[in-house]
This record gives structure tokens, sequence and C-alpha cells, in this order.
């Protein structure tokens, strides 16, 4: 068991603190993951620096804001990407900015946390500079301002990616913003090679030590079918490329559709929409002469289309078995963020994404929520159709 850190915050019966908590959660994940004890605990106390004053913020009271990250608003959210024969690949999501008076001086302190990590790191943000004017207006609109992802690699220093909001000049702008940013940075026939989407979500960027350091534009997708979802890649010919009837396939596992959508489909004759919490999708771009994504993910909000963790898990699992992956780590990462049963509420694994990267094989990411604040209890049975809800303006 991984030795908890002396400024790791001691847990208190009493006064338990965000920041306790999520470095816990980090260092159990961190081994759930196979990383040894230095970098589990030189990532705990990269998080809780990350975090700032709100890691000092007991859990008695509210979130420290209404943080569009998570259900519960907890400024946190955790990740594990899969492939064959290897460990899976920790990620950890946050908000550096959250508690802030308001969305600007968020971003102005999301901004700053970014540039101190490259300080320490030796990495450059020259291309999140190029962009701070377009996404950092002094009167910024939206539900986020900059989120940082850290991939927590072997060695105590992490991958950095960041995530930038389309809407920050109003949402009418967020398409003409990811142009600009795509032109900026070099990506000069990437905004066409888009599909259409009912929403610009997010504008990300690797920052650093990157093979291939990507832009990344994701979009929101309303009431989508199977079908629908298998014609929104955009990445050329080659290995790497997802196929039709493999999204159409993942799209059905992941919603409950049966072993497949097409399963589903010969079960009822149709082929079922997510009309629930939108289905996003994701564009990534590495070079600049194709104008042609190189990458693409569809991402199944699987808390919305299932009833409790329990029937999550079990689609995870499946997902998991198809491309080769092993699902043990899955099963302690769970376990290393909560001890309570699966079946008592909804919302643990947030989303599952199938990644298709050029000359890559496929990659299955689950998102794992802190669950810091509330655990949202089981829904429903499930029905595939049902009143859009919009991603929070």
């Amino acid at each position: 068991m991984t030795a908890v850190p002396p400024d790791v915050p001691k847990k208190s019966p009493r006064a338990e603190t965000l920041g306790g908590h999520t470095a816990r959660q980090v260092l159990r994940l961190c081994e759930a993951a196979g990383l040894n004890g230095a970098d589990s605990a030189s990532y705990a106390r990269t998080v809780l620096t990350a975090l700032g004053p709100v890691a000092e913020r007991s859990l008695d009271l509210p979130p420290p804001d209404h943080s569009f990250l998570s259900d519960d608003h907890t400024p946190v959210e955790f990740s594990l990407a899969f492939v064959p024969d290897a460990d899976p690949t920790l990620r950890v999501l946050l908000e550096p900015g959250c508690g802030a008076e308001n969305l600007a001086e968020n971003g102005r302190t999301g901004l700053r946390v970014v540039r101190e990590m490259a300080q320490r790191w030796g990495f450059s943000t020259k291309r999140l500079d190029e962009l701070e004017d377009l996404f950092f207006p002094p009167d910024p609109e939206g539900p986020l301002a900059l989120w940082c992802a850290l991939e927590l690699v072997p060695g105590g220093v992490p991958r950095v990616k960041v995530y930038l909001n389309p809407a920050a000049s109003g949402q009418e702008r967020s398409a003409a913003t990811v142009r600009e940013a795509l032109d900026r940075l070099g990506h000069r026939q990437a905004f066409t090679a888009l599909p259409e989407g009912d929403r610009h979500l997010f504008f990300a960027l690797d920052l650093g030590d990157w093979e291939e350091p990507r832009v990344k534009v994701y979009l929101a997708h309303h009431d989508l079918s199977a079908t629908e979802a298998a014609g929104l890649s955009r990445v050329g010919g080659g290995p790497g490329r997802p196929g039709r009837t493999e999204i159409k396939r993942f799209f059905g596992m992941a919603a409950g559709h049966g072993t497949g959508a097409a399963d589903s489909e010969a079960q009822d004759g149709q082929d079922p929409r997510l009309g629930l919490r939108p289905v996003q999708s994701c564009h990534a771009f590495t070079e600049t002469a194709t104008g042609r994504p190189s990458g693409f993910t569809l991402y199944i909000p699987v808390r919305d289309y299932a009833q409790h963790d329990g029937e999550a898990l079990d689609r995870a699992v499946a997902v998991l078995g198809r491309y080769g992956a092993d699902p043990a780590p899955l099963a302690r990462s769970l376990s290393a963020v909560t001890s309570r049963r699966l079946q008592e509420g909804v919302g643990l694994i947030a989303y599952l994404g199938l990644a298709h990267q050029q000359g890559r094989p496929p990659r299955v990411t689950v998102y794992i929520s802190s669950e810091a604040y509330e655990v949202k209890p089981p829904l429903p049975a499930p029905t595939p159709r049902g009143p859009a809800v919009s991603v929070p303006a």
C-alpha cells in the first residue's frame, strides 16, 4: 500500500478537506494503475498545489462554486486509458481556478497555474499564449474558463493538457473562435473538416513532452443515433481509421442497446437515439498539411443511460474485453475512489470513450467521478429516447 506523504492532509472524521480527499484518491489510483510510491506521492502533491486554496476547504461546506467539470461540482475528475498488454494510463482533470470570484479570475488563475507548471517542468506555453485574447476576454461567458489535465506517467513529470471554452466571447461566436484558434496554430483547413455538431464544447491543446502534440475540438451531439455517430469521424484512410460498424457497436455496448447497435436494431427495428445528456465527439489534429484530423474519439455519457454504476461497470468491462484490455485495474480503481456499493448510486463511471489515432490501436477510456460532495441515487430503468437536456450555457 502506498504510504501517505507527510504533506498530504491527514483525514479527520470532523474536518475532511477537498484536498485531503482528492490526494488520497490520487495515491490509491496511482497504485491501481501501477505507478510506484515515489511517483504517486509526487503526483498527489502536484494535484494539491494545482487546486490552490480550495484544497483546504472542508467538505462539510458546499462546493466552492458550480464547477461544470462534474455533476456534484467537484473540480476534479479521473480517467483511465486502456490499450492491450499495458497498464492503464491515469489522468486527472482539474479546474485550477475553482472558487474564484468570477469567471475572469478563474481563467487568470488557471493560466498562472499552467505557466508555473511550464516553468517547473520546462515546457513551452507558446501555443496557449497565442490564443489568450480569444479564450480569455475581459468579461467571459460560458460554463468554464480553463481546465487542466495531467497524464500521470512514470517518472513523476506529467504530460499536460489544457481545455478552453469556445463560448468565452458568447455562444454565438463559438464557431468563429474555434476557426480563428485553428488558423493561428497553422491548421487553416481544419475547421471545414469538422462534422456538424450542436455545440462547440472545448478547444484543447497538448503542452510539453508529447510525441505528437494535438489540437483537439470537442462537439456535442444531441439526440444522436448509432448510425449518425458512425458518420462523425473525418479521419483519413490507413491504420487507425475507425470503421462505421465498429463505432456503431461501441455506441450500442456503452449505451446499453444490447451487445452492439446492430443487435439493437435487429431486436426492435429501430436505431435508438440518446436523448438525455448529449454524446460528445473529439477531433484531433497533429499535422497542418492535409487539414484532416488524425484522431477521433466518441464519448458516451453512460451515467445517464445506466440504472446504477454496477450496470455501467458491466458495460465498461464488456468494451474493454472487446478491445483486449484487462478490466482488473478498473475494478481496483473504483475501489480506490469509493467504498460504496456500485448499486447504491450512478455517476461514478461518468463516460466511456473509444479513441482512434492513426497508426495506433484503439484506446478505451473510462471516466471516474470523485464524488467528493454527492452520490447520485440510482436512476429508473433507462429508455432509449427522452427529452433533450442541454449542456449548461
